[in-house]
């Protein structure tokens, strides 16, 4: 236990590369990867006359505080009577890795980048991703752009896109800028650089608002499920914190979500199968009618977004300390997101959460191996080659995608829970208010409120209700095995 408090950080990363193992995934790079990386001379450089310089252009980035893999960048420009036209560039991973490459092959069998709080596993070697293929600050670089003209109420007119020379003039974080937009901090450093930068982050925060107002009237659910984050000082744990939505990340979710719809329509336009992102409609709508009506609520009895989403939306304002949970519960019925193959004149799937038919994943090409087959895709379009994956390898991908994707999403949920059982084992006998989050055949499972941290009840216990707020002791914890124990103190 000793080694366990005194370097959190490489416990941790001890536990985070098993679970990579455990569950499939590769957590470094072959010879051959590291070989290929080598013997790249910089970032890709291309000048046909295909290729739009759009480098004048105020594009900045807004991601993570601790972000280095920045895949895309946003401009916008108003337009006469109202309309606005918005460019977002998306960083030209394919430029440099080729299908079929080591590096390729690497990427593919992970298909994802995997962020835990001790050690991130990205899917591309860092060289790349965080260098050659990043959209960094003050660097040219090859991207693929989306432009979109909106009307002034945010309705998409149209859409084209192209090949073209970016260069980013701020990298930006999500909230420092939303501190900003909301009148409660100062302009950011990078921004206050760029003349107009200022101008250009309100008409994107005031454009994404009329898209956010747009998606919710269509059923386009908002959820607030747990994600905390474990908080360092050097490689000490010291805190775990709940991730706050915000108006930057609202921002660039809402352009994200646009870009991807416009990227889905232009394959389907130009006759090409693509590899889309879709949530179905709930087969479990039955037992979200059941969740609703114990909040005293009455839900039609088809899936109904718009309906679904006012009960959310009332929930949130009425008991937003359990909105958590009820999030996570409605999120486990609906059904997971995965990759199917859609073929040109079929009738879409769509994304039942996000209320839009055509969405695929399209823009983040350094953490996402869909989103450098898409790119390929379009890429193959817009140069009138070959297509670049044939119908049957869309479908083996999709089934893969869909699988590596859950297998990244456990081990960061089993990082998550070691984490918390790191940051708690100094504080056993410590008494905690929490809130029943589940009562199954393997117990009764409860979340406490500081530091947010879920874990088991154990002993004899009273009947108990989901959602009933309770006093608890912390008893045992288990950092290899992410188990916490509680008991109820009466």
């Amino acid at each position: 236990m000793r080694h366990i408090l005194s370097n959190h950080r490489a416990n941790l990363s001890t536990i985070a590369t098993w679970a990579m193992f455990s569950r499939g995934l590769e957590p470094e790079f072959s010879h051959a990867v590291q070989r290929q990386v080598a013997s790249l001379k910089g970032p890709a450089i291309e000048s046909d006359d295909s290729i739009t310089d759009l480098t004048a252009l105020l594009w900045c980035s807004i991601d993570n505080d601790d972000s280095r893999d920045l895949d895309q960048l946003s401009a916008i420009e108003p337009l006469h009577q109202g309309k606005i036209k918005v460019y977002v560039a998306i960083a030209d991973v394919d430029a440099l890795v080729k299908k079929g490459t080591p590096v390729d092959e690497h990427a593919r069998q992970n298909t994802t980048s995997v962020y835990t709080s001790a050690l991130i596993f990205p899917m591309l070697p860092e060289r790349l991703c965080t260098d050659l293929t990043s959209l960094n600050q003050d660097e040219d670089r090859m991207a693929l752009v989306v432009e979109m003209a909106f009307s002034e109420d945010g309705v998409l007119l149209d859409s084209s896109i192209y090949r073209a020379r970016v260069r980013n003039k701020a990298q930006l974080a999500y909230d420092a800028v939303s501190a900003w937009i909301e009148g409660e901090g100062d302009l950011p450093e990078p921004a206050r650089r760029v003349k107009g930068m200022h101008v250009q982050l309100r008409l994107q925060d005031e454009l994404a608002q009329k898209l956010r107002v747009l998606r919710r009237a269509e059923g386009s659910l908002e959820f607030e499920t747990f994600q905390p984050k474990a908080q360092f000082d050097g490689d000490r744990i010291t805190d775990i914190q709940q991730q706050p939505q915000n108006r930057a990340r609202q921002l660039i979710e809402e352009f994200m979500i646009a870009t991807n719809g416009c990227t889905a329509r232009f394959l389907a336009a130009h006759g090409c199968a693509s590899l889309r992102r879709v949530v179905r409609s709930p087969e479990r709508w039955s037992r979200i009618v059941e969740v609703a009506h114990e909040y005293g609520v009455t839900l039609p009895n088809e899936p109904d977004g718009k309906a679904l989403e006012a009960f959310l939306a009332n929930q949130h304002k009425r008991d937003p300390l359990r909105f958590p949970d009820l999030s996570l519960v409605i999120v486990k019925l609906m059904g997971s997101g995965e990759y199917v193959v859609e073929r040109p004149g079929h009738d879409p799937i769509g994304h039942f959460g996000l209320a839009v038919h055509d969405y695929m994943h399209s823009t983040a090409p350094n953490r996402r191996f869909p989103d450098l087959v898409t790119q390929r895709l379009i890429k193959s379009v817009l140069s009138s080659s070959k297509k670049a994956y044939s119908h049957n390898e869309l479908a083996n991908l999709a089934v893969h995608c869909t699988a590596q994707e859950d297998a990244a999403q456990k081990v960061e949920r089993q990082v998550r829970k070691s984490e918390a059982a790191l940051l708690l084992h100094s504080r056993i006998g410590q008494r905690f208010s929490g809130l029943v989050t589940g009562i199954g055949d393997h117990g009764v499972w409860v979340r406490i409120i500081e530091p947010p941290a879920e874990g088991r009840l154990t002993g004899a216990l009273p009947e108990l209700r989901v959602g009933q707020a309770l006093t608890v002791k912390l008893v045992s914890t288990s950092v290899e095995r992410g188990f916490i124990d509680f008991v109820l103190v009466h």
